[in-house]
């Protein structure tokens, strides 16, 4: 690892401007911000100061999303975009989304101070909905920048009753202006994303940085099993319709057959006995599926070895199964020229070169819709834990990190000069 491991002032001031972001919450003590919610403008408003003081020009847009402009040399010039999300889980970590943001825009203030401009514009977008949590529908900023907004979520309601098209108007924009949101793709250069692993990989093998390879497919389920209701003591092993033995023996499955096969992850994450007692044999189970890989080809054969040994293990205990698809995603690669790109910007600060594929959903995946995408991941601290107080890194990290973005801005090719 080079010098680029010490902490400098790029790193100092990303970490300074995270706990500063971290501030603007909806519940004192525990991080929280949702869309549009009086914490969710007053990050955008520091948002919006930062990126003014970095010397960019800034707009809000009809979704909300904070946008600042860093003019090339040629007023007008295509942009190169990069950011992420300011939302958040509820109780999440203060550098999911934020990094993202915050460090183009400190390394932007940088090229500021030295009066340096490049051949094409650069756009740093904080996007004002990624996680779905106020409105149970993700995505929605990026969503609009790429111009496949799903209009029809404007009527889903929050747990206060307010809808998103209300919240929209009390927030000053107006729905009906998100078409003109979305960016024409002839003014793209690209899209990259700077984002926490969110995972133990990096950590594990003690790398500061990764290049994303591909944000991984997911197939989502929600299943009951229904049994039958029996005493605990009177029904004999042999004749029981248990149903939460049987969800329990397919997600003994399920963590089988995602074994083994690299990218590839099955999770049940939901598993419950409604009205379950301890002296009964439970007559109904309900339960999750989350499968995530790579490739599609990947996914897709386990989904289907899945449903297939589900209704085996159904039929053999006499369980009854009502199984809904709740998420369907494909994988969406990352460009093979963005990559090396970044690939490069590692290589030529010395630093040792890891791929690894996402098995979270970002907003480079809508933004996907629109222009080419990458991502360089950054290493985060205990254990990889994120979406949780306890998500963290280091300064030493942020400017790593920073130092790669910056090498690849200043040595940035678009896809016809690459080529």
């Amino acid at each position: 690892m080079t010098a680029a491991a010490e902490p400098t002032d790029t790193g100092a001031l990303v970490m300074r401007h995270a706990d500063q972001l971290a501030q603007h919450t909806e519940m004192p003590g525990m991080l929280t911000r949702t869309y549009l919610t009086p914490a969710h403008h007053a990050a955008s408003a520091l948002l919006t100061q930062w990126m003014t003081e970095a010397g960019m020009t800034v707009r809000r847009d009809a979704a909300g999303n904070v946008i600042g402009r860093y003019e090339g040399a040629t007023p007008n010039a295509p942009a190169l975009l990069t950011g992420s999300h300011f939302d958040t889980v509820r109780n999440g970590g203060k550098y999911d989304g934020n990094l993202g943001i915050i460090l183009p825009i400190a390394c932007i203030a940088a090229w500021h101070c030295q009066g340096r401009r490049f051949p094409f514009a650069i756009e740093v977008i904080g996007f004002a909905e990624e996680e779905g949590v106020r409105f149970k529908a993700t995505l929605l900023g990026s969503r609009a920048i790429a111009g496949t907004f799903d209009h029809s979520v404007l009527e889903r309601r929050d747990d206060a009753g307010i809808s998103m098209r209300e919240a929209i108007a009390a927030a000053g924009f107006d729905a009906a202006a998100l078409p003109a949101a979305a960016y024409r793709r002839q003014d793209v250069l690209a899209f990259v994303e700077v984002h926490i692993e969110q995972g133990p990989v990096l950590l594990d093998e003690g790398l500061p940085v990764g290049v994303v390879t591909a944000i991984s497919g997911a197939s989502r389920f929600m299943v009951q099993a229904t049994g039958l209701a029996g005493h605990a003591g009177t029904v004999p092993m042999g004749l029981r319709r248990d149903a939460a033995m049987a969800a329990a023996e397919i997600g003994l499955y399920i963590e089988r057959r995602c074994s083994g096969t690299p990218g590839l992850v099955g999770t049940v994450g939901v598993l419950e006995v409604p009205n379950g007692a301890a002296n009964v044999v439970p007559g109904r189970a309900v339960f999750t599926i989350d499968i995530r890989a790579e490739q599609d080809a990947v996914r897709l054969a386990a989904v289907a070895d899945v449903l297939r040994e589900m209704q085996a293990i159904a039929a053999r205990r006499n369980v009854g199964l009502d199984i809904n698809q709740t998420h369907d995603a494909a994988s969406v690669p990352c460009a093979p020229w963005l990559q090396a790109q970044l690939e490069q910007a590692i290589a030529g600060l010395g630093m040792p070169l890891r791929h690894l594929p996402s098995g979270a959903g970002h907003d480079a995946m809508a933004v996907a819709a629109l222009t080419d995408v990458a991502m360089l991941f950054v290493r985060c601290g205990n254990g990889g834990i994120s979406h949780h107080p306890d998500e963290t890194m280091t300064a030493a990290d942020a400017q790593a990190a920073a130092d790669v973005f910056t090498r690849f801005v200043e040595s940035f090719l678009p896809q016809q000069a690459a080529a």
